[in-house]
């Protein structure tokens, strides 16, 4: 640890919280020994699985910060700094190996070491630190690292779309609210238009009966008048006839009333 403080105190902190983690995964492990109950011992595996994702992000940001800094490094602190890289990367991968015999006793097929990309890391690529040599320690943390940047990246896209999907359906949906209340708006204008219009058929059919009442009285009078001036004609000396008011006797009685008077 002073070591790599005198070379960057970011590295030193970095394998500061790696040598935590692998701390708590050794404490782990060996208090997983002492679980009898298998629901108790699944949910300490999701633990350690947890603490081993977190190391292996840990060794990535190692490995990024000696690149950074590569440049300023002779060829022995170059060295001394791949070595520990793959010291990391070896003992990661016994822990690795540790939590697959568990999970592999424990019948738990759906508990992984990494989701997405690093299946494969977790269930066909896990070699024994004792069979692999250090550059197949480093290449294989290496791909599994570019595996788990394209399964974020992967990750982040689906997210993505689906934020543009529910911001496209919320706007679609605001949209269709606004065309349903025009709807209801039109709908109550067509409503009240409906009912006035009722109304004044209504009006106009009680006018025209009305008008209709007044036209056949009006009808009957002038039929009765009609009746009587005929009645007058036909029977001009029938005395149970009277006169109607206003209107001259026949033209015969004229003429026989000027006739007397000139006699």
């Amino acid at each position: 640890m002073d070591q790599l403080s005198a070379i960057s105190e970011e590295l030193a902190e970095i394998d500061g919280r790696i040598a935590d983690n692998f701390r708590a995964l050794s404490n782990g492990f060996q208090k997983l020994d002492k679980i009898k109950d298998s629901s108790r011992q699944s949910r300490q595996l999701e633990d350690l699985t947890d603490k081993m994702r977190d190391s292996k992000r840990l060794i990535k940001e190692f490995d990024k910060e000696v690149k950074a800094l590569e440049a300023n490094f002779d060829r022995e602190t170059t060295k001394m700094l791949n070595d520990k890289k793959q010291s990391m990367i070896k003992e990661l991968n016994s822990y690795v190996a540790l939590k697959k015999q568990y999970a592999s006793n424990l019948q738990n097929k759906k508990i992984e070491l990494f989701e997405g990309a690093n299946e494969g890391f977790a269930e066909e690529n896990v070699l024994l630190a004792s069979s692999m040599t250090n550059q197949q320690l480093m290449d294989n943390g290496n791909r599994m690292m570019d595996e788990t940047d394209q399964a974020i990246e992967r990750g982040k896209k689906v997210v993505q779309e689906t934020i543009n999907v529910g911001t496209d359906t919320a706007a679609a949906l605001k949209a269709q609210t606004e065309q349903m209340s025009r709807i209801v708006n039109e709908l109550d204008s067509i409503h009240f238009s409906i009912k006035r219009a009722s109304q004044l058929v209504k009006e106009i059919g009680r006018q025209v009966a009305t008008d209709k009442c007044i036209m056949g009285l009006l009808f009957l009078i002038v039929a009765g008048v009609v009746a009587i001036i005929i009645v007058k004609l036909v029977h001009p000396n029938n005395k149970d006839i009277h006169d109607i008011p206003g209107l001259a006797p026949p033209a015969m009685n004229r003429r026989l009333l000027w006739s007397q008077s000139h006699s």
